[in-house]
């Protein structure tokens, strides 16, 4: 995720103007958004993060830190305005302390345990400026100079203010007041000469200085395709000079050449699938770790790598990882390339990285491609050219099993590795297929005292990251003063035709002037107040009134007068304190953050709402998450109510009946019936038949199994009920003068009329048809929700097969759908048991059919 910070000149020189009729602040602003709209045909670009720091001092200076969104970083830009000094030392230096803000907290910069470049913050700092002379509250300065106190926690221990994966552009406006006849030079834009071009290489940048619009515009692509993720290191030689080869150059120069010291990136590339750059192996720190140390010596922004030009046999083994980089276009690898011996490398080092030596153990080399249109830096583990042959030992030869004398080889490698090595030969070891080579009780090689202040710095880097984001756009308190108004309606002095006059007044050659165009008066003079608890007047002048807006202030007078105990003096109408632009309307996340922290949820079960905008009412819908066996449970009922909303109908009438829930479904539930008006004689046999119902279902909820004596009794019972229920409702039909056949008749109707004691026997067969109907899809539920608990407890569903009731071919579809469910998860146990319980039925039915014949 790149960060993209804007440092903008908001000095009082920005207010030149160019012969195109605009101020170079104006320039300016128009030039970052142009970078945006170039920055966005990138899809890469979704990820960056833009910030904005002007010329003020800190934290006024910072206009869109860390948290703030991307409408706050064009409101603040466009809202700039050019009235400060050239401060353009301590505006860097609060830009690379805002960078660095958060890299305390998250341990990237891996003090003392090597450099990782997979561990990187790219940022890019592009400052606009017009290059004047740079001028501060103490004077004007010819260099420039960047503060070396700074309140951000941990800056000692790096010897610059910037890092290694941050760069510095600066585009430097000298766009002249007046169009040049000569026509524009083609070619590249080339460097500025203020103060700023030096700092700018030092970072791995550079400056443009641009003369027209033309310019700007192809700085501005430039700069687009400067945005890569990577990290700056200096390349050193050491040693003498390479000899020629046979395809290489022949000349050769004497002295030193521009390939000898080059100060480039090398690219880290991230991965693909995840986005995030991935590596191994670190670059070596520039010091042998002290376990007696209590503090870590200040490093370099950018290490100091050296190459040596003896050329060698670059070795890879295969499970063993390396990394690879390629390298920024450069004198240096503009003459690799040309040497085009793509097979040999030359090793490079980190002086003091090893415990004796200068110059250090080999940790990786550099070498051009295969197809020699690039030059790779390969990142190998320390002393590479001794443990990858042990290594490769290890692999072919003594398959992961190593004797002796290979433990002895290798602990000995190990004494002359720097400690903070350990942990990235450990998980190499671990992907190889070794991973109890290393004991896991290895020091890492810091100090507890340099541990202990590491842990200390980050809290103290937390504390004032949160400082700084808080204060972003809260500008310092003015101190109260008497604001002079100027009553003329006169133009500028500038303006005026007797504008030579004034200037010799001035000047002293002519005549004083009168007191109505005394130059000393101005607006936004202020008079400063002795007496510091002495508040001034805030209410206005009535005759600085405008005439076009007298009736509009008496209004408001009048309302102020009359609501004088309310002790609030409103100086805007109701209506313009809620109006807001447009473009503003939308910005709900700026508003939740000056909002105070909501209370906590009263009832914590209830479903967490969402902050949506305009809608209060909508719910999480990951907390209304309802599973798919009991979707015909629940249903829709409450899809599209509000939370305090009824759902019965409007009118008032009867709520909509809704079916109750069987007992059967409601497992581990004590059944409840409902409350029943005072008792009646007449339902007496109703309340039996409850009674008996209940008892049916307590059973079946429960574990054990009933005696099927009991549960027989129990059923006949019931159907006896249900008979003498289907009589009493016939009599009661036929007492009212209806026929019973239009509502109770289920057979044909050319049947013969049923006698009126006992229902037919096609009545009766439908009826117990109807019961096993709606039985045996309630066990279906039952056993469904079995089959979809883990485990492989199957002694419920067998007991629940056992309920089906039906005649043999509805007990055999039955069986043959449970089948198809328990393979659709997959159940395999399960399936077994079930197709021998089949079979079972099967050999039962056959048997009973052989008996019959007889």
């Amino acid at each position: 995720m790149p960060v993209l910070l804007f440092l903008i000149d908001t000095s009082a020189s920005m207010n030149q103007r160019s012969h195109l009729g605009t101020s170079y602040l104006d320039i300016a602003k128009g030039a970052v958004e142009t970078f945006l709209k170039l920055r966005s045909r990138d899809p890469a670009s979704r990820g960056d993060r833009y910030m904005l720091v002007s010329f003020e001092e800190a934290p006024a200076g910072i206009k869109a830190g860390w948290k703030d969104s991307h409408a706050t970083f064009m409101t603040e830009l466009r809202n700039l305005q050019a009235v400060g000094l050239t401060s353009i030392g301590q505006s860097l230096r609060t830009a690379f302390d805002l960078l660095n803000l958060n890299r305390l907290v998250s341990g990237i910069d891996n003090y003392g345990q090597g450099r990782n470049p997979f561990f990187l913050e790219p940022a890019i700092v592009v400052a606009i400026t017009d290059g004047s002379k740079l001028t501060s509250s103490s004077g004007v300065q010819d260099e420039l100079h960047l503060p070396l106190t700074t309140p951000l926690p941990g800056s000692e221990l790096t010897k610059e203010p910037f890092r290694w994966d941050q760069r510095l552009f600066s585009l430097v406006l000298r766009i002249p007041g007046h169009a040049s006849p000569d026509p524009e030079p083609i070619g590249g834009v080339p460097l500025d000469p203020s103060p700023i071009t030096p700092m700018c290489e030092v970072t791995g940048g550079r400056s443009y200085s641009v003369f027209s619009q033309r310019m700007l515009n192809q700085c501005l692509e430039s700069l687009v395709q400067k945005i890569q993720s990577g990290v700056v290191i200096n390349f050193e030689k050491t040693g003498p000079d390479p000899p020629p080869t046979e395809d290489g150059p022949i000349e050769m120069k004497y002295g030193p050449q521009s390939w000898h010291s080059c100060h480039k990136m090398i690219y880290v590339r991230p991965n693909p699938k995840t986005g995030v750059p991935v590596g191994h192996w670190p670059i070596p720190e520039s010091f042998w770790p002290d376990q007696n140390s209590p503090t870590l010596p200040p490093r370099a922004a950018h290490p100091q790598v050296k190459f040596s030009c003896v050329d060698s046999e670059p070795m890879v083994v295969d499970k063993v990882p390396f990394d690879k980089y390629e390298l920024e276009p450069s004198p240096l690898t503009q003459y690799i390339l040309a040497r085009k011996s793509p097979h040999t490398c030359w090793q490079v080092f980190v002086c003091n990285s090893a415990k004796y030596g200068e110059l250090g153990q080999p940790f990786g080399y550099v070498k051009a491609s295969t197809a020699l249109n690039c030059v790779n830096l390969f990142v190998m583990p320390y002393n590479y050219p001794v443990v990858l042959p042990l290594l490769d030992d290890l692999i072919t030869v003594h398959k992961f099993k190593p004797p002796a004398k290979w433990r002895q080889s290798f602990e000995n490698y190990l004494k002359t590795v720097p400690p903070y090595y350990i942990t990235a030969l450990r998980k190499a070891l671990r992907m190889m297929g070794a991973p109890n080579l290393l004991a896991d009780n290895m020091e890492c090689g810091l100090s507890y005292s340099v541990v202990s202040y590491l842990k200390k710095l980050s809290q103290q880097a937390k504390i004032e990251a949160d400082r700084v984001c808080a204060s972003v756009g809260k500008k310092a308190a003015l101190e109260g003063g008497i604001k002079l108004r100027c009553r003329s309606a006169a133009l500028s002095l500038a303006h005026r035709k007797d504008f030579t006059q004034l200037l010799n007044s001035i000047m002293g050659d002519g005549p004083a002037l009168p007191m109505e165009a005394n130059t000393k008066e101005f607006a936004g003079f202020q008079l400063a107040a002795l007496n510091k608890a002495f508040k001034p007047q805030g209410l206005r002048n009535p005759y600085d009134i405008p005439r076009s807006h007298l009736l509009d202030q008496l209004s408001r007078m009048r309302r102020n007068l009359l609501h004088a105990s309310i002790c609030i003096l409103k100086g805007q109408d109701q209506d313009q304190l809620h109006s807001i632009p447009i473009a503003q309307m939308g910005n709900y996340q700026d508003f939740l953050k000056h909002c105070p922290s909501p209370l906590r949820e009263a009832d914590p079960d209830q479903p967490k709402r969402l902050h949506t905008f305009g809608n209060p009412f909508k719910l999480d819908k990951k907390a209304m998450m309802v599973d798919e066996a009991d979707e015909f449970v629940t249903g829709t009922q409450g899809k599209g109510k509000r939370p305090g909303e009824s759902s019965s109908p409007a009118g008032g009438g009867a709520p909509k009946r809704r079916r109750c829930m069987s007992p059967l479904l409601r497992l581990g539930r004590a059944y409840t019936p409902p409350k029943t008006p005072p008792r009646n004689p007449d339902n007496d046999e109703t309340e039996l038949g409850n009674h008996i119902n209940n008892h049916l279902e307590s059973y079946r909820n429960s574990d054990k199994e009933p005696s099927p004596a009991l549960e027989s009794e129990l059923i006949q019972q019931r159907n006896l009920l249900q008979l003498d229920e289907v009589e009493k409702q016939e009599n009661r039909v036929q007492e009212n003068g209806q026929s019973s056949d239009s509502e109770f008749s289920l057979g044909s109707e050319g049947e013969e009329e049923a006698p009126h004691r006992y229902p037919s026997p096609c009545q009766l067969k439908k009826i117990r048809n109807q019961e096993s109907q709606e039985l045996n899809s309630e066990l279906r539920v039952l056993i469904t929700k079995e089959i979809r608990k883990p485990g492989r407890r199957y002694e419920k569903i067998f007991y629940l097969l056992k309920q089906i009731q039906g005649s043999l071919e509805t007990r055999l579809i039955f069986l043959q759908s449970i089948i198809k469910e328990a393979a659709r998860f997959k159940k395999r146990v399960l399936i077994e048991q079930l197709e021998n319980f089949l079979e079972e039925i099967h050999l039962r039915a056959n048997s009973m059919n052989h008996l019959d014949g007889f």
